[in-house]
């Protein structure tokens, strides 16, 4: 398998787990978001350990790191985006908004796909950008009828897609990555919960042991699916993992509407059929770039 597919099976997987994640959040209602962030970042440093030592046989070589200053502070820049993506994400899941959940990921795509071609010089294929455009008219149609900026949606998806755009200046392999953004927060993390539990008193994280657990439970339940992302985003163009994200929000997007009994009205129909259509074509057109390279003559020797 070559690198470039074998880049796009870790984001379908990636993908796949995140869309699945909704269930999980189902036993997180109201959650606290703060206390859930920070228990995240924590739980994430040990697991990040492990899987370095899974990887390498080794432990993390703190002098090597050290010594990639730049790729430190592009990874402390990519974590921090990360976290407000994703504190917007886990708000959406925990308040029965798992469609706007949904539509933000649809919109991120569009925007990894111009960070791709416009920042890193990715080649933008027709059906690429026949889904952009279509996307992009589903969302200003939803605008235009609701008066207003889907705000969680878009914090979701620009964040997520910035995220992606700096883990690709990163030089650790992508193990390492992963613990470093971790460890480089915790302090923060640490510091912040210390910090609520002297003012605020008990944290609510900590009322019960199954309510501590399951926000323990966050770390490694969004570090399997960043684990194969971050091999995806390595060796394949952030264009072509940006529209794999597709498979995340239709999988949420289906958990909203069969098994969580969300609205969906009209305009949101309109919108995500556009965006639908988008993919589609994406699709249609990588069936039929792959027949072409099939029935191309091999060249002589």
């Amino acid at each position: 398998m070559n690198n470039s597919r074998y880049g796009n099976v870790m984001a379908a997987l990636s993908f796949v787990i995140w869309g699945l994640l909704p269930i999980y959040y189902r036993y997180l209602p109201n959650a606290a978001m703060d206390e859930l962030l920070a228990l995240r970042i924590i739980g994430s440093v040990p697991v990040g350990i492990l899987l370095v030592f899974a990887m390498t046989r080794r432990w993390p070589n703190w002098a090597e790191i050290w010594q990639d200053q730049k790729s430190l502070g592009y990874a402390f820049l990519a974590s921090s985006l990360m976290c407000i993506s994703w504190v917007a994400f886990i708000w959406a899941l925990t308040n029965n908004r798992v469609i706007d959940a949904s539509l933000g990921f649809f919109i991120g795509p569009l925007i990894s796909v111009a960070l791709g071609v416009f920042v890193l010089g990715d080649k933008l294929s027709k059906g690429k950008f026949a889904a952009i455009l279509l996307a992009a008219v589903g969302v200003i149609y939803q605008v235009v009828l609701y008066g207003k900026l889907p705000m969680v949606a878009l914090t979701m998806g620009l964040f997520f897609s910035l995220y992606g755009l700096f883990k690709k200046k990163v030089n650790y392999n992508w193990s390492t990555t992963l613990f470093v953004e971790a460890l480089l927060l915790t302090p923060i993390a640490c510091g912040y919960l210390l910090f609520k539990q002297v003012t605020v008193g008990n944290l609510s994280s900590t009322v019960d042991l199954g309510t501590f657990l399951l926000y323990l439970g966050s770390a490694p339940v969004t570090i399997l699916p960043l684990i194969f992302y971050s091999i995806a985003i390595r060796i394949t163009s952030l264009s072509s993992v940006g529209l794999m994200q597709y498979i995340e929000p239709s999988l949420q997007f289906i958990l909203a509407v069969l098994f969580f009994g969300e609205l969906f009205d009209s305009v949101k129909a309109v919108t995500f059929a556009f965006i639908w259509v988008g993919l589609l074509l994406t699709v249609i057109e990588g069936v039929f770039s792959r027949a072409r390279r099939g029935k191309m003559p091999a060249h002589p020797v």
